[in-house]
């Protein structure tokens, strides 16, 4: 929010609350855009705005919320990477704790921020499970569920656990790793796979599970989400098995 703030704050920030009109949106759409801003960036800033002053009126401190206009949400992006692919990134990362990163991403689907936050005593090496939430984090968090472990997964977590230096299962030289961008970048450019990055991968796994023909429920649940909307409108077109069974209905 603080960050959202700096980019409303130059126009909406001495306006009073009720007088925010269309026209304020509009320009600030088109200010944004001319700076080369995205369309879902500046949905999300207005969106960010709408949701304060709802908060601000259903807690009797203004009379009531503006309409808060916002350019349309993108469609979801389609890129992801291929099994084959995902090798040769991994391959292609030579410092450990990216590789380690690389597998932890792609083998739970996680937010990359779940990921670098993920600390040993939630991994529970016996039952093979992760718990990608902070039980200490009471914020609302998107994307953490608790997931199984497989086996690739646990071989290079029992390699990490091994030689490690900090409470933190992504660590460089004892610390805990605020960011892998730069690492990934290194990597996915060496593999010629330029355009990866932590979401691609959190995106990458949730294909493979649906063109594996996992129900969309199920990916639901592994991803995280709170309900089974958005798995669907994301992914279901990647099941070999979404709206099959329909297709026989229509026979003559």
């Amino acid at each position: 929010m603080k960050h959202t703030w700096k980019a409303l704050e130059a126009r909406f920030g001495e306006l009073e609350s009720v007088l925010v009109s269309v026209d304020d949106c509009r320009a600030h759409t088109l200010e944004r855009r001319k700076a080369g801003i995205k369309d879902g960036t500046i949905h999300t800033e207005l969106g960010h705005l709408r949701m304060v002053l709802k908060w601000a009126e259903n807690n009797g401190l203004i009379a009531r919320a503006p309409h808060i206009e916002r350019p349309a949400k993108p469609d979801p992006k389609e890129y992801h990477i291929s099994r084959h692919e995902a090798v040769r990134l991994l391959e292609s990362a030579n410092v450990p704790h990216i590789a380690l990163s690389i597998r932890l991403l792609l083998s739970t689907g996680a937010r990359n921020a779940a990921a670098l936050e993920l600390t040993w005593d939630r991994v529970d090496m016996d039952r093979r499970l992760i718990n990608l939430r902070n039980p200490f984090d009471r914020s609302r968090r998107k994307g953490r569920a608790t997931v199984p472990v497989n086996d690739q997964l646990f071989s290079a977590l029992t390699e990490a656990k091994n030689v490690a230096l900090s409470p933190f299962v992504v660590e460089w030289g004892g610390n805990q790793v605020k960011s892998i961008k730069k690492g990934l970048k290194a990597a996915a450019v060496a593999a010629g796979l330029p355009d990866v990055s932590p979401h691609v991968l959190r995106h990458s796994a949730a294909v493979w599970l649906a063109e594996d023909g996992h129900s969309m429920s199920e990916i639901s649940q592994f991803l995280g989400h709170s309900n089974t909307r958005v798995t669907e409108r994301v992914y279901a077109r990647y099941s070999p098995d979404h709206l099959r069974s329909l297709a026989s209905s229509l026979e003559f």
